[in-house]
């Protein structure tokens, strides 16, 4: 099994000690800093938790858009089963990428059915992006589907905006975090637990 990397500390209650924690533990409190009431968070898998979108919403006045995976095994087969059982054209679609050597095309689809159904807290809307990337170079090919939920209603984020947002959040993860993997060579670093 694996477990996410520890980021930050924590203080331990009635002690001057600090525990060591990872990011769904830290993400609130670094938060706590800063004014996000009306803005929207983004998170990976990892803070796809129901704690946290009801900090978001209900203590901040804030938004989410999470992204759904295996960590939130039933939240993830609802929402796969809905778009996998709707056929229809995407509810929007952008082509880019062109002038990079790699032309990338990424689809939404979005749906409420599921909004009083999901037994996570606040949804607005849940969507499912596919996106299909073509190298000029290499002539290959890449295609990814990914789920997610958002407490944005479509009359606060139409399915262009969302898309929007998400693409916001990945230009977080592939620069900063990059930067810090590649600085830091995190991600070569052959130590393992467990």
């Amino acid at each position: 099994m694996l477990y996410p990397k520890k980021v930050g500390t924590l203080p331990v209650d009635k002690s001057d000690e600090e525990k060591q924690t990872n990011e769904i533990k830290i993400a609130a409190p670094l938060l706590d800093a800063i004014d996000i009431c009306g803005k929207t968070i983004t998170g990976d898998a990892l803070l796809t938790q129901r704690d946290f979108a009801r900090y978001l919403v209900e203590k901040r006045k804030a938004n989410y858009l999470f992204i759904v995976k295996g960590n939130q095994k039933n939240l993830l087969e609802d929402i796969e089963f809905l778009f996998t059982h709707k056929n229809k054209n995407p509810d929007h679609e952008t082509i880019d990428g062109i002038e990079h050597g790699r032309i990338e095309n990424r689809k939404i689809w979005v749906n409420t059915d599921l909004n009083k159904y999901l037994e996570f807290p606040h949804v607005g809307q849940s969507f499912m992006i596919h996106r299909t990337s073509y190298n000029k170079k290499s002539g290959e090919n890449s295609n990814e589907t990914v789920y997610g939920v958002t407490s944005l209603s479509p009359n606060q984020a139409n399915p262009a905006k969302i898309l929007q947002i998400n693409r916001g959040h990945w230009v977080i993860e592939n620069t900063c975090h990059y930067i810090i993997d590649y600085n830091y060579d995190e991600d070569r670093s052959r130590i393992r637990t467990g």
